[in-house]
């Protein structure tokens, strides 16, 4: 996972972009694991961590009628949290180049209909959002840190390719 972690810092740098991320099921994972890199300081605009549904709506701008709606647990969600955050880490007006977030089920039970492992990824760029769908198996733990190794992956990818 460190390895990814340290290529999606490379690549911000080289690019003179910022990420910003945020969480909810991941709870500051995947922030940690970018800054854990010597040198992320120059990419890592920060994380929020809004594991309350009414955080999502109030810090990240995810609109209320789709909360009501579908719950947290939406791959619309995902994508309104990713460009929210680009937008609430703005410095001098300036939102983050790339935002990534993440939302889920990590158990111990189901949440609004999904069953423990329905994960949804957003990543979003000036370029557009993308969202990478999950269902895993095992234990809270083993899907959360799964989860943070298939955010930075996402965020890796699409960053090789645009």
């Amino acid at each position: 996972m460190m390895a990814v972690a340290h290529d999606v810092i490379r690549i911000l740098g080289e690019r003179h972009w910022t990420i910003a991320v945020a969480e909810s099921l991941t709870g500051g994972l995947v922030v940690a694991e970018l800054v854990a890199v010597p040198g992320a300081s120059a990419v890592v605009r920060g994380g929020v961590v809004a594991y309350s549904t009414a955080l999502k709506h109030t810090l990240l701008g995810v609109e209320q009628r789709l909360l009501d709606e579908r719950g947290a647990v939406h791959p619309e969600v995902a994508a309104q949290m990713a460009r929210g955050v680009r937008s609430a880490a703005s410095v001098d007006g300036v939102a983050a180049d790339v935002g990534v977030s993440t939302t889920g089920v990590a158990g111990p039970v189901a949440q609004d209909g999904h069953p423990v492992g329905t994960v949804f990824i957003g990543v979003s760029t000036a370029a557009g959002d993308h969202v990478v769908s999950l269902e895993l198996g095992g234990d809270r733990e083993h899907i959360r840190r799964v989860v943070v190794s298939e955010a930075l992956a996402v965020v890796a990818r699409m960053l090789a390719v645009g």
